[in-house]
């Protein structure tokens, strides 16, 4: 396909859509691997859609507004990635359109102000804390709030777990093996703390000292992939200096932070802070991943034996390319039988903000995905990131089926304890 995109005009990233909308044939094999199109059917909510619109808009033959209503619906779970045999990076196209799109276009009053609201309290612990004790407060007045708040109130722990610090560095047990540091989070602090500390354990036991930055902030991943990409990069650019050098890797246990911090080259591409940018980009590494390289020790018995049903995170398995780390790590804990669901690539419709912007087909994925676990015969869930934990949870709690659902840290950790799952 030639195209006619005016690359000057969209700066370092014109040359990255570009090659994106070249290298797509439209085939087709993204089709069935495409949540929205799965539930809606329809070509333009597909991803060889969405690229035609996309490169309609960038070469000025179509207004933004006209793309919008599509674009807006792909959740960015890059499921057609990993399906596409040409090799179209499709991320490399989405994330700088729809910063490109969000200052060519007039979203209605109501939602720039519900944007602007949640971009200025989701990356910041506390006053997400905060945030979310009053929606818990407002729980049983759920039902009179517009359908997007209701959705992300829906999604809310009954309560919410003590904040407490963490420690600033973490030693290694025995002889240091490795060293790491370890990307925080901010929701993921909020709403399961356990998962840091479960993976500092973990990382300790097997021999890897961990230091936790106190000069790290929000990765940026929420604006980056809403199209905010100016508010992702005045929260990113913290820690392009707040991990120290001498680490082996920067290491994430949340797949969308994971995911984001792996695309800085990207984020920051034009920018003077582009080298650093890369530079940290090529050191973080998702805790799971890291682990399977390295090698952990054997782990305990969890008793009788469980059932364990894996969910990949879509930003860790289609986004980094991360499947089979966690499942050897799973392998190692005796009297775990590990399940695979079907539709394993299919996103549970988490997705940042999705929940808050398109409920609808949110909630179409998530209890879909919740079948799809249950019919496993799972007693427990296993995942890499903390928003597919709070979907799932919520979704098999609608249906009557509140399995545990753990990150796959906290069930190594268990296992390492001979603490049960549930």
């Amino acid at each position: 396909m030639q195209h006619k995109i005016p690359l000057g005009r969209y700066g370092a990233a014109g040359a990255h859509m570009a090659q994106a909308v070249e290298t797509c044939v439209h085939c087709g094999f993204c089709l069935p691997a495409c949540p929205t199109y799965r539930v809606l059917g329809e070509e333009m909510d597909s991803p060889r859609g969405r690229i035609f619109l996309m490169k309609e808009v960038l070469e000025g033959s179509l207004a933004p507004d006209e793309a919008a209503p599509f674009v807006d619906r792909c959740l960015g779970c890059m499921a057609c990635v990993t399906a596409c045999p040409s090799g179209v990076r499709y991320g490399e196209l989405l994330v700088p359109f729809r910063d490109h799109a969000e200052q060519h276009r007039r979203r209605p009053i109501g939602e720039r102000v519900l944007r602007r609201v949640v971009m200025a309290t989701l990356p910041h612990p506390g006053r997400f804390r905060l945030a979310a004790w009053a929606g818990r407060l407002a729980g049983p007045l759920a039902h009179i709030l517009p359908s997007r708040l209701q959705a992300m109130v829906e999604l809310l722990p009954s309560s919410l777990p003590s904040a407490l610090p963490l420690p600033e560095v973490v030693p290694a047990q025995g002889t240091r093996r490795a060293r790491v540091a370890l990307l925080s989070g901010c929701v993921q602090e909020v709403l399961a703390p356990e998962i840091n500390r479960a993976t500092l354990r973990v990382l300790s036991r097997n021999g890897i000292e961990t230091v936790i930055s106190k000069e790290q902030g929000c990765c940026g991943a929420l604006p980056m992939h809403a199209g905010e990409a100016k508010l992702a990069r005045a929260l990113a650019r913290r820690n392009l200096a707040a991990f120290p050098p001498d680490v082996d890797a920067v290491v994430t246990n949340a797949a969308g932070c994971g995911s984001a911090m792996r695309e800085y080259g990207l984020l920051f591409a034009g920018h003077p802070e582009a080298p650093t940018a890369e530079a940290l980009a090529r050191r973080v590494r998702d805790v799971s991943d890291f682990l399977a390289e390295v090698g952990i020790v054997p782990s305990g018995s969890l008793g009788a034996g469980v059932r364990v049903a894996y969910h990949d995170p879509c930003h860790l398995a289609h986004a980094q390319g991360v499947r089979e780390a966690p499942r050897r790590l799973l392998s190692t804990v005796a009297n775990l039988s590990l399940l695979e669901p079907e539709e394993w690539e299919i996103c549970c419709g988490s997705a940042g903000i999705y929940n808050l912007e398109q409920p609808d087909i949110a909630q179409d994925l998530g209890r879909r995905k919740a079948h799809n676990l249950l019919a496993t015969g799972a007693e427990v869930v296993a995942t890499g990131n903390v928003g597919c934990i709070v979907q799932i949870r919520a979704h098999l709690a609608r249906l009557g089926r509140s399995l545990p659902v753990l990150h796959t840290m906290e069930i190594l950790d268990r296992a390492y304890s001979g603490l049960p799952l549930a």
